[in-house]
């Protein structure tokens, strides 16, 4: 297994599964802690990864095998909350890393003939047997929003942590285009036939692997019929009376907020 040391002036992303440990600060705020700071050691079965970003900064990132408990001076907080107690960049810094752990941890052996896996590059596992090469994979969904007039479909997924209600989700089949998943999804949890779908952006969705791809389409016809199975409730609604919504982290809640102040313009 190779080995990497910590580097005492570097950024560390330490987690328990999905806990990032944070180092509380006086002022009551958090961050994230560097190498000569850390109270723990990585365990020798999950190796210190080197995570570079597209701005060429370099961090350090690995997972333990136990929790560390809350004390005066650190705290262990999961990957989606601590949106609330970082600064941006470092929360998607966050996602990254937690996403190359994630990979690491579910890569150690071969698909193909079983044999463990070796390190190659930090995104690249190759079997010494087989030749077999694997990467972080990324599960690509689309979510998008719908309008109808002066209304967007909103929707409560079974599968929501909360009251809140969302916009119309799901992954990508084998063999479609995004548009064509767009089509597929709606139809499928709503009984609905959308048109002019419009790509409005992208967002690594780190839960554990995803990258969710948004767009806007407006309302063809049909009645809402909701797919049982995936959605608890739904309904068209205007700005005067929105249900609970996503939370600022989300690409849905960027959608909705879009939509707010622009209407029914497509400009952006």
């Amino acid at each position: 297994m190779e080995t990497i040391d910590i580097q005492p002036s570097m950024q560390q992303f330490v987690f328990f599964k999905d806990q990032l440990l944070l180092k509380k600060e006086k002022d009551n705020s958090h961050r994230l802690p560097i190498g000569s700071e850390l109270p723990v050691s990585p365990t020798p079965d999950h190796k210190v990864h080197n995570v570079t970003f597209n701005d060429s900064r370099t961090v350090q990132a690995f997972a333990l095998e136990h929790p560390i408990d809350e004390t005066d001076e650190w705290v262990m907080i999961g990957l989606r909350a601590s949106f609330d107690y970082l600064p941006l960049p470092d929360y998607l810094s966050a996602g990254k890393a937690y996403q190359i752990l994630y990979w690491d941890a579910h890569s150690r052996f071969c698909p193909v003939c079983g044999t463990r896996m070796e390190q190659q590059t930090p995104i690249m596992k190759r079997c010494p047997s087989c030749k077999n090469e694997m990467y972080p994979p990324i599960s690509t969904a689309i979510i998008v929003l719908i309008r109808r007039g002066e209304e967007i479909l909103l929707v409560h997924a079974r599968n929501f942590r909360g009251t809140f209600y969302g916009l119309v989700a799901g992954f990508l089949e084998a063999g479609e285009t995004l548009e064509q998943c767009v089509h597929r999804e709606v139809w499928e949890e709503t009984g609905l036939r959308v048109k002019n779908i419009t790509y409005f952006g992208s967002q690594p969705w780190p839960y554990p692997s995803g990258l969710m791809v948004g767009f806007i389409a407006d309302y063809e016809s049909g009645e809402i019929k909701l797919q049982d199975d995936e959605l608890s409730a739904g309904a068209f609604y205007s700005k005067e009376n929105l249900p609970e919504i996503p939370r600022k982290l989300s690409i849905a809640r960027k959608l909705i907020d879009w939509w707010l102040e622009n209407g029914s313009t497509i400009s952006r």
